[in-house]
């Protein structure tokens, strides 16, 4: 296995900068102040990881993938992710403690699931794709993966900083926002794209 270090780069940059406005990002950043960071950052980046190897070694096979599909289920996921974060009642605040997503195991696969779904068709994954044909695959593999991760901590980070100077139910609501605007774009996205 031979790693060009600009094809690394190539990819990182590339990847970086188009998944730094993407759903999923925005995604890592709700869940991020609703559940253990660490937790969310292991699910979304298991996550990426497989995305890229499925990018990687089978680019051609996800423009046949029925597209309405894919945003489809994606809606669904972020719809049921605005409802989990809006609807708490007038004491979340004393009460925030019992409802937040909690273990390893609920956090790393509520994220897992999130970012897996929602990638499907991605431009990123389409980019990388892309990138693998014609810059080798093991280096444009460690490059997309090392970018996405990023952009995910990142996000994760803000998060965090969010949640500790922001009062958690306002937190929720904007994040449940978020996760409904979400929802309404990929609902948008099957019908003009």
């Amino acid at each position: 296995m031979h790693l060009d270090p600009l094809a690394i780069l190539t990819a990182f940059g590339l990847i970086f900068l188009a998944e730094l406005p993407d759903k999923t990002m925005f995604a890592s950043l709700a869940m991020g102040t609703r559940m253990r960071p660490l937790y969310v950052w292991f699910g979304t980046s298991t996550a990426f990881i497989v995305h890229v190897a499925i990018a990687v070694g089978a680019g051609s096979l996800i423009g046949m993938l029925p597209d309405w599909t894919v945003k489809t289920v994606s809606a669904a996921l972020f719809a049921f992710g605005a409802f989990m974060l809006l609807r708490g009642g007038d004491d979340d605040e004393e009460d925030a403690g019992g409802r937040t997503v909690t273990g390893f195991w609920p956090v790393y696969t509520t994220a897992f699931m999130a970012v897996f779904i929602s990638e499907w068709g991605d431009l990123t994954q389409i980019t990388t794709a892309n990138l693998a044909a014609t810059n080798g695959v093991a280096s444009v593999a460690v490059g997309s993966a090392a970018a996405l991760m990023s952009v995910s901590a990142l996000a994760l980070l803000a998060g965090r900083f969010i949640a500790k100077r922001v009062p958690l139910k306002t937190v929720q609501r904007v994040g449940g926002l978020c996760m409904l605007g979400l929802a309404v774009w990929s609902v948008v996205e099957i019908f003009t794209g």
